[in-house]
């Protein structure tokens, strides 16, 4: 039986939303290759996680240790190092997070293994583990298929598997510490949260997106009606940042935010590869284009063809009036 790893990425007394996105593609992994799931706990005063994760994998590995209280990439490689010579797992999974990119491409040096990074699908076939990713900024779409190994170590963007709750019931392993002293040539100082603008996109369960067919930051007030009907956000695609009129913080794509809501709907949103890269974790997709050929059309689940000037006032009109019965 192959053993998958993924490894809990907590943050602040939360276990972060990565974790769970990881145990579903992880999960998906085990139900192929007949595997054993195992999710991986470090750190310190942890234990209280124990309970929400046993219900996502066959078996919770647990190493409490002071020296693990806050992130370390260097603590952690010795850790996970130390695990991965002992139960030789066939797949280890990993956040693409500023967390996961710190410390595993040193940890695949140091146990000699295949690493493929910022993976937003993971199969198998043909008995071989095949890996989708972007490359250059998200220019092009490459499709990585393993060489022969005995273990491999991959990254998962966030926000690429939907967190499928699943009712197993796992075996809790507490395991001893190996890490015999203190890392003191690096240590943690402080956690600087980056600044979030008035609204927290990748958090909103409606997204309104609106793209260049916009056409000027007047028209804005259209795609706000909309979301306002909807109790969404507005959101946007690189040229309406680009043209300054809404902030960075508001961008969804490959150079902005990957987010995950239930419903998405583009307005005037051509396609491109680089905004359908920050919407992997959208559940329903609505697109609105004049352009019959938009690329967009090919990702969403509901599609309308018309002047989304015209389509979406009538839009938010039948939204309130229904409301309002």
């Amino acid at each position: 039986m192959k053993e998958i790893f993924v490894l809990t990425e907590h943050r602040q007394g939360e276990i972060r939303d990565v974790t769970f996105e990881l145990l579903s593609c992880g999960a998906k992994l085990a139900s192929r290759m007949e595997g054993h799931l195992t999710a991986v706990l470090l750190g310190s005063e942890v234990k209280k996680f124990v309970d929400p994760l046993k219900s996502w994998a066959d078996q919770v590995l647990v190493i409490e240790d002071a020296k693990l209280k806050n992130f370390n990439a260097d603590a952690y490689q010795k850790v996970l190092a130390s695990l991965l010579q002992k139960f030789m797992p066939f797949i280890t999974l990993i956040s693409q997070s500023g967390f996961g990119m710190d410390l595993a491409p040193s940890l695949a040096v140091e146990r000699n293994l295949p690493l493929v990074t910022d993976c937003y699908q993971i199969e198998v076939e043909n008995g071989s583990l095949v890996a989708n990713r972007q490359m250059y900024n998200g220019k092009i779409n490459a499709r990585v298929r393993t060489t022969d190994a005995d273990g491999y170590l991959f990254t998962v963007r966030p926000a690429s598997f939907a967190s499928e709750k699943m009712e197993m019931r796992a075996e809790v392993v507490v395991l001893d510490s190996p890490l015999k002293e203190e890392i003191a040539y690096r240590t943690f100082v402080d956690y600087v949260e980056a600044a979030v603008g008035a609204v927290d996109i990748t958090q909103a369960d409606i997204v309104i997106g609106v793209g260049r067919g916009i056409k000027e930051k007047e028209n804005l007030s259209v795609a706000e009606d909309l979301a306002k009907s909807l109790g969404g956000v507005l959101a946007c695609s690189r040229p309406v940042v680009d043209a300054g009129w809404l902030t960075k913080d508001r961008q969804v794509g490959s150079s902005g935010k990957t987010i995950k809501p239930k419903l998405y709907v583009a307005l005037g949103i051509s396609g491109a590869f680089q905004h359908v890269s920050g919407l992997k974790g959208t559940e329903t997709l609505v697109a609105i284009n004049k352009d019959p050929n938009a690329p967009i059309f090919g990702e969403a689940d509901y599609g309308i063809v018309g002047d989304l000037f015209k389509v979406v006032p009538a839009l938010s009109a039948k939204i309130n009036e229904l409301k309002a019965v």
